[in-house]
């Protein structure tokens, strides 16, 4: 009863230090959701398609003072600026109104001064017909000059053509491929030398006398060492060495493969049926025609099915090299997120996550055939 009270207590002790060490705030968590919110939005809304727009500027008179120069006509259809009031006094206040314009876009009112000039009079936008109705004020620097008068004036955007693909689309299904092939070379790599080392890490092939024993030992402690070594460590060492990119990823995308398929590739053969190996053995044939003709067909179905679920492994973990300038799509994706185009970033973590998906039914659709 002592005991099981000190296990409790001394796990009770662990959890706290756990707490306080890793500085957890769940206050912070509840205050900051607004700024998840937002960032969530971005993500679930991914630039994926555009319009081309045509840009117009809308322009109308306005003297300051009122006989300082001619006065507007006011048109009664389509794009259109509308003051209250056609001209004014210094310091005037009056409001400008928007028709037919872009409906829910932000508007910029400007002062278009006769020299040429442009001074920012208001910001607003459009509501969903295109209106928008905003306070301004006659201000003394806009006032006619030689009868010429200041004019008011807002850009709009007018939709050319249909939707196409998005430049942050484009730019995302080419990195997507770059994953997708990094993860293939470093895979196909990885196997072709992990293959014959796992024969020399399986204890029923090697561990055979003295010799046989240090060549066993030797291998799984290189499989061991390797696989110690996290990828975006061996992602930063490639990289300081031969400048970030996607060859720096595909090296250590490789190394790491080599480590964790040589371990699962010689636990394959030691889980093998022996009496094939033990029928061939009593015809007298070698250690090489052994493994040729009994281990071999054993193990086949086996080193595929992980060929092809570390291949989808591999492109889970390329993303993440990329955060280190692995190159792929985890760069481009810290690239967005580093500049704040959380839109942009949602494009790279929506193709992300197809992949993925797409990779890990592949992967058990062919470990299902196999098996």
């Amino acid at each position: 009863m002592t005991r099981n009270a000190l296990i409790i207590a001394g796990l009770v002790v662990v959890y706290l230090a756990s707490y306080r060490v890793t500085q957890i705030d769940f206050v912070k968590l509840i205050s900051e959701a607004p700024k998840a919110q937002t960032i969530v939005r971005a993500f679930l809304t991914p630039d994926l398609f555009v319009r081309d727009f045509e840009t117009t500027t809308i322009r109308v008179p306005f003297p300051i003072p009122c006989g300082s120069a001619p006065e507007a006509d006011i048109v009664s259809s389509g794009p259109r600026l509308v003051p209250s009031v056609k001209c004014a006094a210094e310091k005037d206040k009056f409001t400008l109104e928007g028709f037919s314009l872009a409906p829910n876009a932000d508007i910029v009112v400007r002062w278009h001064f006769p020299d040429d000039r442009v001074l920012t009079a208001a910001r607003t936008q459009t509501d969903d017909k295109g209106h928008f109705s905003v306070a301004v004020d006659a201000k003394p620097i806009a006032k006619s000059i030689n009868g010429v008068p200041s004019q008011l004036e807002v850009d709009t955007n007018t939709a050319v053509g249909g939707w196409k693909a998005s430049q942050s689309l484009k730019d995302v299904m080419q990195e997507i491929f770059v994953t997708i092939f990094m993860a293939l070379l470093s895979t196909s790599a990885a196997t072709i030398i992990a293959a014959p080392l796992s024969f020399l890490a399986a204890s029923n092939i090697t561990k055979r006398g003295v010799f046989g024993a240090a060549v066993y030992y030797v291998t799984r402690s290189f499989f061991n060492l390797i696989r110690s070594y996290d990828p975006l460590v061996m992602a930063t060492v490639f990289g300081f060495w031969l400048g970030f990119g996607t060859f720096p990823g595909v090296l250590a995308l490789t190394v790491v493969t080599i480590a964790s398929l040589g371990k699962l590739f010689s636990e394959a053969v030691e889980n093998i049926d022996t009496g094939p190996i033990e029928a061939l053995t009593a015809t007298g044939s070698n250690r090489l025609q052994t493994v040729i003709y009994s281990v071999i067909p054993q193990i086949v179905p086996d080193f595929v099915s992980y060929i092809i679920y570390h291949w989808d492994i591999n492109v889970r973990i390329s993303t993440i090299i990329g955060f280190v300038g692995g190159g792929g799509i985890g760069f481009y994706l810290s690239q967005r997120i580093n500049g704040f185009e959380y839109n942009k970033a949602g494009t790279a973590i929506w193709a992300i996550v197809i992949v993925v998906w797409a990779m890990d039914f592949l992967s058990a659709e062919v470990r299902k055939r196999l098996t």
